[in-house]
Protein backbone atom coordinates (compact mmCIF):
# COMPACT_ATOMS: atom_id res chain seq x y z
CA UNK A 1 0.00 0.00 0.00
CA UNK A 2 1.48 3.31 -1.07
CA UNK A 3 0.17 6.82 -1.13
CA UNK A 4 1.17 9.59 -3.49
CA UNK A 5 1.21 13.28 -2.77
CA UNK A 6 -2.11 14.91 -3.50
CA UNK A 7 -3.60 18.24 -2.66
CA UNK A 8 -5.26 17.94 0.77
CA UNK A 9 -8.44 19.45 -0.62
CA UNK A 10 -9.26 16.38 -2.70
CA UNK A 11 -9.91 12.82 -1.54
CA UNK A 12 -11.48 9.62 -2.87
CA UNK A 13 -14.53 8.15 -1.14
CA UNK A 14 -15.46 4.46 -1.32
CA UNK A 15 -19.17 3.62 -0.94
CA UNK A 16 -20.23 0.02 -0.32
CA UNK A 17 -23.98 -0.66 -0.02
CA UNK A 18 -24.89 -4.10 1.26
CA UNK A 19 -28.14 -5.81 2.08
CA UNK A 20 -28.30 -7.29 5.57
CA UNK A 21 -31.18 -9.09 7.29
CA UNK A 22 -32.83 -6.74 9.78
CA UNK A 23 -31.29 -8.70 12.68
CA UNK A 24 -27.80 -8.09 11.29
CA UNK A 25 -28.04 -4.30 10.94
CA UNK A 26 -24.75 -2.66 11.95
CA UNK A 27 -24.27 -1.12 15.33
CA UNK A 28 -21.12 0.21 16.96
CA UNK A 29 -20.80 -3.07 18.88
CA UNK A 30 -21.36 -5.27 15.83
CA UNK A 31 -18.96 -3.23 13.65
CA UNK A 32 -16.18 -3.89 16.15
CA UNK A 33 -16.72 -7.62 15.64
CA UNK A 34 -15.21 -7.52 12.16
CA UNK A 35 -11.57 -7.92 13.24
CA UNK A 36 -10.10 -8.58 9.79
CA UNK A 37 -11.82 -5.54 8.30
CA UNK A 38 -10.94 -3.37 11.30
CA UNK A 39 -7.30 -4.49 11.29
CA UNK A 40 -6.93 -3.71 7.59
CA UNK A 41 -8.61 -0.33 8.00
CA UNK A 42 -6.26 0.48 10.90
CA UNK A 43 -3.26 -0.34 8.67
CA UNK A 44 -4.49 2.09 6.01
CA UNK A 45 -5.20 4.70 8.69
CA UNK A 46 -1.76 4.41 10.32
CA UNK A 47 -0.16 4.73 6.87
CA UNK A 48 -2.05 8.00 6.38
CA UNK A 49 -4.11 6.63 3.49
CA UNK A 50 -7.47 6.27 5.29
CA UNK A 51 -8.87 9.35 7.01
CA UNK A 52 -12.14 7.86 8.28
CA UNK A 53 -14.46 4.92 7.69
CA UNK A 54 -17.74 3.57 9.00
CA UNK A 55 -21.35 2.67 8.30
CA UNK A 56 -24.34 4.94 7.99
CA UNK A 57 -26.78 4.08 10.79
CA UNK A 58 -29.61 6.56 10.29
CA UNK A 59 -31.82 4.81 7.69
CA UNK A 60 -32.60 1.29 8.93
CA UNK A 61 -35.11 0.64 6.14
CA UNK A 62 -32.39 0.98 3.46
CA UNK A 63 -29.48 -1.34 2.67
CA UNK A 64 -26.43 -0.75 4.83
CA UNK A 65 -23.92 1.58 3.22
CA UNK A 66 -20.36 2.00 4.44
CA UNK A 67 -18.08 4.84 3.49
CA UNK A 68 -14.32 5.29 3.61
CA UNK A 69 -12.46 8.52 2.86
CA UNK A 70 -9.00 7.87 1.45
CA UNK A 71 -6.12 10.11 0.40
CA UNK A 72 -5.99 9.08 -3.26
CA UNK A 73 -8.05 7.23 -5.81
CA UNK A 74 -5.33 4.57 -6.13
CA UNK A 75 -5.43 3.80 -2.40
CA UNK A 76 -9.24 3.85 -2.51
CA UNK A 77 -9.20 1.22 -5.26
CA UNK A 78 -6.70 -0.88 -3.31
CA UNK A 79 -8.79 -0.52 -0.15
CA UNK A 80 -12.04 -1.48 -1.89
CA UNK A 81 -10.67 -4.42 -3.89
CA UNK A 82 -8.93 -5.89 -0.84
CA UNK A 83 -11.86 -5.41 1.53
CA UNK A 84 -12.60 -8.71 3.31
CA UNK A 85 -16.33 -8.38 2.56
CA UNK A 86 -15.60 -7.71 -1.13
CA UNK A 87 -13.17 -10.64 -1.21
CA UNK A 88 -15.86 -12.90 0.32
CA UNK A 89 -18.38 -11.69 -2.27
CA UNK A 90 -20.58 -10.20 0.47
CA UNK A 91 -20.82 -6.71 -1.03
CA UNK A 92 -23.50 -6.07 -3.64
CA UNK A 93 -21.51 -3.30 -5.33
CA UNK A 94 -18.97 -0.60 -4.57
CA UNK A 95 -18.08 2.72 -6.10
CA UNK A 96 -15.41 5.38 -5.73
CA UNK A 97 -16.17 9.07 -6.05
CA UNK A 98 -13.82 12.05 -5.96
CA UNK A 99 -14.59 14.33 -3.02
CA UNK A 100 -13.52 17.94 -2.45
CA UNK A 101 -12.88 19.00 1.13
CA UNK A 102 -14.18 22.54 1.57
CA UNK A 103 -12.38 23.07 4.89
CA UNK A 104 -8.79 23.21 3.63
Amino acid sequence: MTTTEQTPSQYAVVFRPRSFPRSMRPSRRRLRRCPRNLERSQEFHVAGALLMAGAFLDQPEEPVCTMAVLATRATAEDYARGDPFVQADQVDEWAIREWANMLT
